[in-house]
């Protein structure tokens, strides 16, 4: 039984969304069981035979200041369900709730894994193959070294091989070109690392990726800072909104438009869904001894329930234990890279 505590306050919405898609997962997953986290006021109107209330006596508002979120709501409904992980009580835990005060009291309680520097999210972005590209970091980290980058590029190949079943990701660096030679000093320090990486079978590296590549689906993970990341994310929602929001506009012109979307109903509704961000919610928070996912705070009761299910596969696959094997693999590389020193030929090129 995989078990995942919910903060259930926490989003744009709280319970409204989060309670019907806890409902939803819960008739979808027999072998699942929520800790469903809050105020009991909110909760105790839900009953399912595998869901358990927590009580919580706060909640982290989305615009909650670090130090109160850490410091002064110490029975929040976040930090009391990441608690369940820390306690054994849960394996993964979902929050839509502030994402630096998730990340801020995830690393507090659960820390950071041996090896690992700074946590990273872990989001996807849907591609032209009909698939997804797992980027990462989205958010956690604006300023990267060439060593995070390194620990994104092992953590991100852990979670595409459990969650697709691809035992052999491709790992590309973004960059403003695919020569090895371009970029800043850090993506092409980044580079070597990740090329030495690969040739010790760490994962398989792909090469410098472009942005346009993250849509075209050119690599499985794509690496790249947190401010970077968190752009794309927003710009890939952002395209999907307006594309459908032309067709809408477009097919409802005139008659003869109107008619041409009936023929064109089923292609138009294959691309809908295609690009509909919310099959993709919940960004891992990847790097922690627990399982930690983040859903989108505007998170409707469809994306809700596809976060749960995100942290399900992890927890079911054991992500944890796979992100160890691959860091405790890396370490050396990562220890060695400390003394590391560009080519005078490459670092000024």
């Amino acid at each position: 039984m995989i078990t995942i505590a919910v903060d259930c306050m926490g989003g744009d919405y709280g319970p409204g969304v989060t309670l019907p898609a806890c409902r939803n997962f819960l008739d979808s997953h027999a072998d699942a069981q929520l800790l469903l986290v809050g105020l009991p006021d909110s909760l105790n109107a839900f009953s399912h035979l595998r869901a358990k209330v927590i009580v919580a006596s706060q909640v982290v508002d989305m615009h909650d200041p670090l130090e109160v979120a850490l410091r002064r709501k110490k029975d929040s409904s976040m930090r009391v369900a990441i608690q369940q992980v820390k306690d054994g009580a849960a394996q993964a835990v979902v929050s839509a709730g502030n994402t630096a005060a998730l990340m801020a009291i995830s690393r507090y309680l659960l820390k950071t894994l041996d090896g690992i520097d700074r946590p990273a999210i872990a989001g996807q972005i849907p591609n032209a193959k009909g698939q997804a590209t797992t980027v990462l970091d989205m958010g956690a980290n604006v300023d990267c070294t060439a060593e995070h980058l390194l620990q994104f590029a092992v953590m991100g190949s852990a979670l595409v091989s459990v969650l697709s079943g691809n035992d052999n990701p491709t790992v590309g660096l973004l960059n403003i070109g695919e020569e090895a030679i371009k970029g800043n000093e850090v993506i092409k320090k980044a580079g070597e690392l990740l090329r030495a990486a690969s040739k010790a079978g760490d994962f398989n590296f792909y090469g410098n990726v472009e942005g346009n590549d993250i849509f075209k689906g050119t690599a499985d993970i794509v690496v790249c800072d947190g401010f970077v990341g968190n752009v794309a994310l927003k710009a890939s929602e952002g395209l999907a909104t307006m594309i459908v929001d032309f067709l809408k506009i477009e097919f409802s012109r005139n008659i003869f438009t109107k008619m041409s979307a009936i023929a064109a109903y089923p292609i138009i509704s294959a691309l809908k869904k295609r690009m509909d961000h919310r099959r993709y919610n919940g960004g891992a928070l990847l790097g922690l001894r627990g399982l930690v996912f983040k859903s989108h705070g505007s998170a409707d009761e469809l994306a809700f329930e596809y976060a749960l299910k995100r942290a399900y596969d992890a927890a079911r696959n054991n992500l944890l234990d796979r992100v160890r094997v691959r860091i405790a693999h890396t370490a050396p590389l990562l220890v060695a890279s400390e003394s590391f020193a560009l080519p005078n030929a490459v670092a000024h090129a």
